[in-house]
């Protein structure tokens, strides 16, 4: 959480949040009062706005922008937009001339690559890949061509099967998988493709999942 970040929250009139109990957590740990739906002088109005929210919500916050309220769009991790909820309404207040102003934070996309150790110039994101295995495996083969290093994001339950799928099809480059940034219980493994495996198959997984893997024909820089 940086400074700013903070002092966007404390002035702004209406927060809206992927999840209003977990935003209500991070409020409160920073002394910052809150009431649904109807705010006081001196509280926050927290209204939810996630991956299922419509186009009303989206109407709904629009119009509080044009009547002149400050809105804080927060997601329960990460940043708003990227892998997480947010374009619809950034698109539409764009498109009625709204400022929309960023604030910068923590971001696990920028942390595993720095922390990988392999290059970061440049680089390509995916996000999440499909859950399916079968259009998972047909991304990767879209992308097995690039020389850029790889960013992905991947849930605990499917990491193992897409190390796999990156060794089958990719080959065994080396990677990095970067588990729980910044928070506790971080970890970050190296190695080639098919010394991770072992290493994530033989445990319980848990928590969320930056992996890095070397673009083709890259230069190996572990050994």
């Amino acid at each position: 959480m940086t400074l700013r970040a903070l002092d966007i929250l404390k002035t702004a009139d209406v927060i809206a949040c992927e999840d209003t109990r977990r935003t209500g957590q991070l409020l409160k740990h920073y002394e910052i009062p809150t009431s649904s739906p109807q705010p006081s002088p001196r509280t926050k109005r927290l209204i939810s706005f996630h991956d299922y929210s419509g186009p009303g919500r989206v109407r709904e916050i629009v119009s509080l922008l044009k009547e002149g309220k400050n809105v804080a769009l927060v997601s329960d991790g990460g940043m708003p937009l990227i892998s997480d909820p947010g374009f619809p309404l950034v698109r539409e207040a764009v498109r009625e001339g709204i400022r929309v102003e960023a604030i910068p934070g923590p971001t696990a996309i920028t942390t595993a690559l720095a922390a990988s150790g392999l290059p970061s110039d440049p680089f390509s994101f995916f996000g999440f890949l499909p859950a399916k295995s079968t259009q998972r495996k047909k991304a990767l083969t879209e992308i097995a061509s690039v020389e850029h290093t790889l960013v992905f994001f991947e849930s605990p339950y499917r990491i193992t099967a897409l190390l796999q799928e990156m060794l089958e099809i990719l080959g065994d480059r080396e990677a990095a998988l970067c588990r729980e940034l910044t928070k506790k219980f971080e970890e970050i493994v190296r190695g080639t493709l098919s010394e991770l495996i072992p290493h994530f198959g033989r445990k319980k997984v848990l928590g969320e999942i930056v992996v890095v893997v070397a673009g083709k024909g890259r230069k190996k820089v572990f050994r």
